[in-house]
């Protein structure tokens, strides 16, 4: 019988389950540019995905003028959304999703994507029903605010202490180490593996490690 080391699982989306960090990253770089600001560079874009828009926007540009937001967020929309029905859930990860469910564990989100973002890729993935609890960024304050595990923890009932946030960028482990739970981090996501090491928590490439991290392995030899 399965005896898992937390009470509930909280994933990020973004880089963690979906491969999204490409195409966000160059969809940030379009829309500053559409707008006549300086292309951030792709490595400066993955590093704030997982924030919230705005902030994400001032810590790559300071001066943005945000009477011009709605006009950024439309270039954006227009270049991402066209380059996501393509992108898939990382290899393997939907079926420890699913293996995770039926074997009655506690599935929930943190997100950087807003409700309509995440609402909007749970039907093109059709894995929306494995979350008993989603939490995104316009419904809470973005990361790593702790708000987002407090929304979760009084949602499901579950304490802090018994959660495990599982991302890819120093955002989730951020909003771990706030909130005060444990964290797993993927290093096929947004930040490189060195950065993520920094942090003393698991790091692991893979789906197989990532169960393996959390005490999972026999889910995934079954």
């Amino acid at each position: 019988m399965l005896v898992p080391k937390y009470d509930l699982f909280v994933f990020d989306w973004d880089g963690t389950i979906m491969d999204t960090t490409e195409p966000i990253a160059a969809g940030i770089c379009h829309a500053f540019v559409k707008l006549g600001y300086p292309d951030p560079g792709m490595q400066a874009a993955r590093s704030v995905i997982g924030l919230d828009w705005r902030k994400a926007i001032l810590t790559l540009q300071p001066s943005f003028r945000f009477e011009e937001y709605s006009a950024f967020e439309e270039a954006y929309r227009s270049f991402y959304i066209a380059k996501e029905q393509s992108i898939g859930i990382f290899p393997g990860l939907e079926n420890l999703l699913r293996k995770m469910k039926a074997a009655g564990l506690r599935l929930a989100i943190a997100t950087g994507k807003s409700r309509r973002g995440l609402d909007r890729v749970f039907a093109q993935t059709g894995i929306g029903d494995l979350f008993e609890v989603t939490v995104t960024a316009d419904e809470s304050a973005g990361k790593p605010n702790p708000l987002m595990i407090q929304m979760i923890s009084d949602a499901t009932g579950v304490d802090i202490s018994q959660m495990v946030m599982i991302g890819d960028t120093e955002h989730d482990l951020w909003l771990a180490k706030n909130a005060g739970c444990a964290a797993v981090a993927v290093s096929y996501g947004a930040f490189p593996k060195s950065e993520l090491k920094k942090w003393k928590v698991p790091v692991v490439d893979n789906v197989q490690q990532l169960a393996s991290a959390l005490g999972l392995d026999e889910l995934l030899d079954s």
